[in-house]
């Protein structure tokens, strides 16, 4: 536990008051001083600092909060070229995507079917909600938000996204790693925003035609079908630990839920062969079956 560094010009008194009190405290002639030493002004902001304390102990219990510009992070080298091996940003990520996917063009929400940047929407029974013309286009989707990834960041604080996009390595390594982006609707992309993932119903009413993904605006939630749901909690173990994300205990729970009731399936060992190609790493919570520190 650290302090505020204003306090810290106390320190040394309030420990030779300390020692005062309880040297004091064995003789009754020095009651009055012992009296005096409690009603001091140090005393009463060292009990100021235990409040401050305790209270940050508890909160971290609950959810404990990481340094958004933690630098302990690995050294990030970004390449540039298609065929060159390691991380990307996202502009370059969104070039080497449809080799990930090759062979395997089917949205990640709806499970429509899609060709270059074009959706055929009709061979999912996709119903446009809005918007046709962001329905019929192809969205690389962030699996966990961009804005999770760097909303705590100082980047994002002096420019938002795009400040952190063109100047901060960390952020850019993570906007673009292969294993958080997947093929989706444009429409769905852009109703999820950063919304977090729920599952509230069995029986979801439609929105998008015959497409099982939900979006609850009111209480800013997605509900994605259940094909994906494993895929999801694996990608966010991955993101999570990879960035050294905090993961709150509600979600924690989701996620452990849906990775035990939906296994690795072949779509992810194929998807996570063909990154790690890319890449040089992948998602060990799908190449290891195995599941998160958070599940244990």
């Amino acid at each position: 536990m650290q302090f505020n560094k204003k306090y810290a010009p106390h320190t040394t008194s309030i420990i030779v008051l300390f020692c005062s009190l309880f040297l004091s405290a064995c003789d009754d002639s020095n009651i009055a001083q012992v009296e005096k030493i409690v009603h001091s002004k140090e005393i009463k902001t060292l009990a100021k600092l235990g409040e401050i304390a305790l209270s940050q102990v508890f909160k971290n219990e609950e959810a404990p909060t990481p340094d958004p510009n933690n630098n302990s992070l690995d050294p990030v080298e970004l390449v540039t070229g298609r065929t060159a091996v390691g991380q990307r940003d996202f502009n370059r990520a969104k070039q080497v995507l449809p080799d990930v996917f090759r062979g395997m063009e089917s949205d990640f929400y709806c499970g429509c079917a899609y060709k270059g940047k074009e959706m055929d929407l009709a061979s999912c029974g996709y119903t446009p909600r809005k918007s046709e013309t962001r329905a019929q286009r192809l969205e690389w989707e962030h699996v966990v938000p961009a804005w999770v990834l760097g909303h705590q960041r100082q980047c994002w604080q002096n420019g938002g996204r795009k400040n952190c996009s063109d100047n901060d390595p960390q952020f850019k390594s993570a906007e673009g790693n292969l294993v958080n982006l997947v093929p989706s609707v444009g429409e769905v992309n852009g109703d999820r925003s950063n919304f977090a993932y729920s599952a509230w119903t069995r029986n979801p009413e439609p929105m998008y035609g015959q497409c099982k993904t939900i979006v609850d605006f009111k209480n800013k939630k997605a509900q994605p079908r259940e094909e994906v749901r494993g895929r999801i909690a694996r990608i966010h173990f991955y993101m999570y630990e990879r960035y050294q994300l905090s993961l709150s205990k509600q979600d924690q729970q989701l996620m452990c839920a849906w990775a035990k009731t939906y296994p690795v399936d072949d779509w992810e060992v194929k998807r996570n062969q063909r990154i790690i190609k890319l890449q040089g790493d992948g998602n060990h919570f799908v190449s290891e079956s195995k599941l998160a520190q958070y599940c244990v």
